[in-house]
C-alpha cells in the first residue's frame, strides 16, 4: 500500500506547456530523459501530475538531493519543487500534516505565509481559503512566528492535484525546450569562448549539437583538441551523448595562405569551414549550422564579413551570440562552466593564421570570384578533409 506521507520531487515544465500541438509529445522527451538519468537509482516511478512531473521512489521516501543532481541539468525543466506528498483530502488532516512540515522544515523564521494553487477545481475548498486555514493552524500553534503576507521569511507552498503536496524548497531549472525537439545543427566549435555558448544556447532551444572542430597540426598544439574535447564533454551534461568530429584543417590553410591576399585570409578560411560543414550537416542529415559570431566584435564579424561568409553554404546559419557583447558571452560562459576550459593558453588554427589587419569591410562579390578562380584546386582539398574527418563521442 502507498506510504500515505512520504518525500517526493516536483518538476516543473514552464514553456512547454504553452506548445499546446506538440505538448505531448515534449513531455513524453522530458519524461523519458529523466528516466534514463535516474535509471541506476532503485524503484524510482516517474509520472505526470496534472502540469508537473512527479519523482517518487516506490518503497517510501525519495533521496530529494540525489535524485535532484541527476536532472537538474535537463533542457526543458523550468524548476523543481522538494515536497512531501500526501493522500490525505480533508483540512483538518492537511492542518496537522503542514504544521510536522513546517516545523521540520523551518528553523529561526520570524514570518511566514501560505500560498495554494488549487490545480483540482473538484476540491471544495477554495485556494484562499486552504491558505488561510492552514496559515492560522500553524500560527497559533507556533507563537514564535507571525504572519506576513507582504514579504515573509518563509513561504509554504501547497499544491491540490492528484494528490496534496507541500513544499519550502524550490531550485530553478535550465529552461529551454526538450534536446533534440528542434532537429539537429552542426556547431562549429573551436577552443575559445564564444562557440560553446552558441552550441549550449541552440541545444537550450531544442538543437541537437554535432560538434565540429577544425584542426590544423603540427601549426596548433594538441592541447588545443583536448580543450575542445573538454569542452565537448562538459556540453554532454547537458545534452546526453554527444559526437566530437575533428576536421583535418591543414592543408586546406596552407593552400589558402598561398592563394589569398593576407588581409582576405581569416574570410575565405571561415568560407572553406563553413563549405566542409555543409558537407557534413548533409552526412548527418541536419538542418543548420551553428556559429559563435558577434557582430562587431572582430574584424571577420563586421556586418560586411557576415555578408561575404554566408554564401558559402546553402543552410541557415544560426548566430545564437550575434547581439550579445562579450561580457554577456563570458557570463554565460562561466555559468555552463566552459570559460575555465576556453581560457586555457593554447590558440586554435584561426588565430594563428589571422592577418595583422584584416580586410573588414569585404566586397562579396569580389570573394565569390576569387573563390570560383581557386575552386579547382580548392573543392578537392575541401573534399579531402571532409573524407578524413574523424570522430569520437562523448
Amino acid at each position: 500500500m502507498e506510504t500515505a506521507i512520504k518525500k517526493v520531487l516536483l518538476v516543473k515544465y514552464g514553456e512547454v506547456s504553452l506548445r499546446k500541438g506538440n505538448r505531448t509529445h515534449y513531455e513524453q522527451q522530458i519524461m523519458s530523459t529523466i528516466r534514463e538519468k535516474l535509471k541506476d537509482m532503485a524503484s524510482i516511478r516517474v509520472s505526470r501530475e496534472q502540469g508537473r512531473f512527479l519523482i517518487e521512489n516506490t518503497q517510501g521516501d525519495l533521496d530529494v538531493q540525489v535524485a535532484y543532481k541527476k536532472i537538474k541539468y535537463i533542457f526543458g525543466i523550468a524548476g523543481f519543487c522538494a515536497c512531501i506528498k500526501t493522500s490525505a483530502r480533508e483540512i483538518n488532516d492537511l492542518q496537522r500534516i503542514a504544521l510536522d512540515f513546517f516545523r521540520d522544515a523551518v528553523t529561526g523564521a520570524k514570518s511566514f505565509k501560505v500560498i495554494t494553487k488549487r490545480s483540482d477545481k473538484t476540491y471544495p475548498l477554495q485556494s484562499q481559503e486552504i491558505s488561510a486555514q492552514i496559515g492560522e493552524y500553524i500560527l497559533d500553534a507556533t507563537p514564535t512566528i507571525k504572519v506576513d503576507v507582504h514579504n515573509p521569511e518563509i513561504v509554504l507552498w501547497v499544491e491540490i492535484r492528484n494528490h496534496v503536496y507541500f513544499y519550502v524548497n524550490s531550485f530553478s531549472g535550465v529552461g529551454g525546450l526538450p534536446y533534440g525537439a528542434s532537429g539537429k545543427g552542426v556547431l562549429l566549435l573551436s577552443g575559445g569562448i564564444d562557440s560553446p555558448v552558441a552550441g549550449y544556447l541552440s541545444a537550450r532551444r531544442g538543437v541537437e549539437l554535432y560538434p565540429l572542430y577544425f584542426h590544423s597540426p603540427p601549426y596548433v598544439s594538441e592541447r588545443v583538441i583536448d580543450k575542445v574535447r573538454d569542452i565537448s564533454s562538459l556540453l554532454s551534461k547537458y545534452t546526453g551523448r554527444i559526437e566530437l568530429s575533428v576536421v583535418p584543417f591543414t592543408d586546406v590553410q596552407l593552400f589558402l595562405q598561398e592563394h589569398v591576399h593576407e588581409e582576405k585570409l581569416t574570410i575565405f578560411l571561415k568560407r572553406a569551414m563553413l563549405r566542409i560543414a555543409s558537407m557534413y550537416l548533409e552526412k548527418q542529415k541536419a538542418h543548420c549550422l551553428i556559429i559563435g559570431d558577434s557582430i562587431g566584435q572582430v574584424a571577420s564579424q563586421t556586418m560586411h564579413s557576415i555578408a561575404a561568409v554566408e554564401s558559402a553554404s546553402p543552410y541557415p546559419l544560426i548566430r545564437p551570440l550575434s547581439v550579445m557583447d562579450k561580457q554577456q558571452i563570458i557570463d554565460i560562459a562561466r555559468e555552463i562552466g566552459t570559460f575555465d576550459i576556453s581560457i586555457r593558453p593554447y590558440n586554435d588554427c584561426c588565430t594563428l593564421f589571422v592577418a595583422k589587419h584584416p580586410e573588414n569591410k569585404p566586397n562579396a562579390t569580389i570573394i565569390d570570384k576569387i573563390e570560383a578562380r581557386l575552386e579547382e584546386e580548392l573543392a578537392p582539398l575541401l573534399q579531402k578533409a571532409m573524407d578524413e574527418t574523424q570522430s569520437e563521442v562523448f
